[in-house]
């Protein structure tokens, strides 16, 4: 028992699995605004989509604010205090993430010729609808509940660093692609998305703040979508 807890912490698991179901179901809230406002759900727009999805992402944020309240406190405290050094550590894993999610996607079309992954093509349309409101959504509130559930309760759940980086990206990875993927060959951007996972487990891993993760992971959202908006 002792020897597997160096690799698992039951009561963490429990927490990071809670947490992640909350955000598997999160659009589960979206009936909330359907039933007060009578939307039909057989005729909603793509701009609807983006505003009940950032509702229900808006919900989500403020119940992990809850539930992780005290730990976020402290950390925050840690990133303040250390600020440039942990935004310097920051950026040298996202560069290296980056670097590995570019290089991926380009070997992965270059040979498979798969084109834009489906989850990037839901997104980009999203951002036509309503490309501010998007940008509040993807890029400021998801990337905070991302890394709550993907490194913040995965840390809980897996104290073994090596355990935690590797299923931190893998689960950060499938849950990017096989929610929307529409061939069994779209697994392959796993990787991509895996790379970048990776970084950001690295990233808090050794900076003991998720605000540093939070940090990256808001500034390399929201720069994809500016460019998107202004391209």
């Amino acid at each position: 028992m002792k020897e597997k807890e160096k690799f698992i912490n039951w009561k963490g698991l429990l927490l990071a699995i809670f947490i992640f179901l909350l955000f598997y179901y999160s659009s589960y809230l979206q009936l909330i605004p359907i039933a007060i406002f009578n939307i039909d759900l057989k005729n909603i727009s793509e701009s609807m989509n983006v505003i009940l999805s950032t509702f229900s992402n808006f919900i989500l944020l403020l119940i992990f604010i809850l539930i992780f309240r005290k730990d976020l406190v402290k950390e925050w405290k840690i990133f303040k205090s250390n600020i440039m050094e942990n935004l310097d550590i920051g950026v040298k894993y996202w560069l290296i993430g980056l670097a590995v999610m570019m290089t991926s996607n380009i070997i992965i079309n270059f040979i498979l010729n798969l084109g834009q992954a489906a989850n990037e093509q839901a997104v980009q349309g999203m951002i036509t609808a309503l490309p501010w409101l998007m940008l509040l959504n993807a890029g400021i509130i998801a990337p905070f509940t991302e890394e709550i559930i993907f490194r913040k309760g995965f840390k809980k759940a897996f104290p073994n660093k090596y355990v935690f980086i590797i299923v931190s990206a893998l689960v950060f990875g499938a849950l990017h692609v096989v929610t929307t993927m529409s061939s069994p060959l779209e697994l392959l951007y796993i990787i991509p998305y895996g790379g970048l996972g990776a970084a950001f487990a690295c990233m808090y891993q050794k900076t003991n703040t998720i605000f540093t993760d939070i940090s990256m992971h808001m500034f390399h959202n929201s720069a994809l979508i500016l460019l998107s908006i202004l391209i």
